[in-house]
């Protein structure tokens, strides 16, 4: 945790609101989702993208984390 000097010299834990870090939790698990898809579920029923490029693109980071593809 950071901190930060006040002018009695002492120092005091940053605080973060909960309110500013939201936004960014859900942007992150948006992200984060949207990128499982694209290596798990992309180039099947579901497929959004016709071909096989993004199947290729993300081909070894689905080996890697263990989806079935073959």
């Amino acid at each position: 945790m950071a901190n930060v000097a006040v002018p009695s010299g002492k120092t005091v834990p940053l605080r973060i609101p909960v309110r500013e870090i939201v936004p960014w939790a859900v942007f992150a698990a948006v992200l984060g989702l949207a990128l499982l898809y694209f290596v798990g579920a992309e180039q099947g029923a579901t497929s959004i993208i016709s071909g096989s490029t993004v199947h290729e693109f993300v081909h070894d980071g689905r080996h890697l984390l263990g989806f079935p593809c073959h």
